[in-house]
């Protein structure tokens, strides 16, 4: 799908702000409600658009510490990573999970209250799959910068 000037506008001021109604858009970009309707529309049709989302301050919920972990799995078969994929998919503390090439099979991201209970994730989740062979943890300092704006 090739998008021009005014998909972008659209896409970028969504990504700013998802709650904008279609009027708000129209008056922004200077565009009748109508087309900007069905841009909307075919930009979802499209999967341009994936879905709409609320992002949460994770530190006003308790979730104090974020870690990356690189994983190296016992072997590099498709079986192996089908399970380990499996297997993250019902970690709610896994918030990004990705194969990678490099010394590593994949980075996870992960967020959780506190020390403690990454001990317990690590000890009792993660460390106990049997694809796993090695872990290495890196904990967040601070954080720089976070968003989900993509360029366009």
């Amino acid at each position: 799908m090739i998008l021009d000037e005014t998909d972008k506008k659209i896409l970028r001021l969504l990504q700013v702000d998802a709650h904008l109604t279609l009027k708000d858009i129209a008056n922004k970009i200077n565009l009748s409600l109508t087309p900007v309707h069905d841009r909307v529309k075919r930009l979802e049709k499209e999967g341009i658009i994936e879905k709409y989302v609320s992002i949460l301050n994770k530190k006003k919920l308790g979730n104090n510490l974020m870690v990356y972990c690189q994983v190296t799995l016992v072997k590099q078969t498709y079986d192996v990573s089908a399970g380990f994929n499996q297997s993250i998919m019902n970690m709610p503390e896994v918030v990004e999970c990705n194969f990678i090439s490099g010394s590593f099979d994949y980075m996870l991201k992960i967020i959780l209250p506190d020390m403690e209970s990454y001990h317990n994730f690590h000890q009792k989740k993660l460390s106990i799959l049997p694809e796993v062979s090695l872990i290495n943890s890196f904990f967040i300092i601070s954080e720089v910068k976070s968003t989900t704006v993509l360029p366009i």
